[in-house]
């Protein structure tokens, strides 16, 4: 190989390594909910299409009301402020969806620590665990969930669409994996350019 070559190949190899860790990073700022953040979750009665269905009449009504309550907002402070103090706004849009559709159904709306299951959504694992939020439960409670992130306005994500992930996987997050192997490509290019070298003067 000419001097020309050997330039070439060393800048290529720059220009992968710069690639693969650029890769790495961008893997790592993936997390679409902040660390502080108010989330609704919304319990339908059971998994039957009618109740799915109330489910998602309530979803839309609660969501455009609470969007405009904290549209402006800009810290988390303000809008569990504004969202406390619309909490009987809420019972009231739940009440009158449930009558406009001649439910029965009894509801209940709280606002306070709520359990979350481990869900992948994209490239990043939310863990299971207690957050901050509105909790909405229709009935029993028993059917498939909705939730979404109210402060800062994410219900355009629809966050109950990511995947169940197994609870042991929690131990095991996808970033120091992704960075040994990284690591372990880059050691094999040098080991191998080494070798390339060395040949050259034996």
């Amino acid at each position: 190989m000419n001097q020309k070559g050997l330039i070439n190949l060393l800048i290529s190899i720059f220009i992968l390594a710069s690639s693969l860790h650029s890769s790495e990073a961008a893997l790592a700022n993936q997390q679409v909910i902040p660390d502080e953040a108010i989330r609704l979750r919304i319990l339908a009665n059971s998994n039957s299409e009618e109740d799915q269905m109330v489910k998602r009449r309530i979803r839309d009504q609660v969501n455009e009301s609470i969007n405009e309550w904290v549209a402006d907002l800009t810290s988390i402070e303000a809008s569990r402020t504004v969202i406390k103090n619309h909490l009987d706004e809420i019972n009231k849009i739940v009440e009158t969806e449930l009558k406009g559709i001649g439910s029965n159904d009894s509801f209940r709306v709280t606002f306070g620590e709520v359990a979350f299951p481990t869900k992948l959504y994209g490239e990043f694992v939310y863990p299971a665990g207690d957050y901050e939020a509105v909790l909405i439960k229709i009935g029993e409670g028993l059917g498939d969930n909705w939730w979404c992130v109210l402060f800062p306005p994410l219900c355009f994500l629809d966050f109950s669409n990511g995947d169940a992930v197994q609870a042991e996987e929690e131990t095991a997050p996808a970033e120091p994996s992704e960075e040994v192997e990284v690591d372990f490509f880059l050691v094999k290019i040098i080991d191998a350019i080494t070798d390339w070298f060395k040949g050259l003067f034996n």
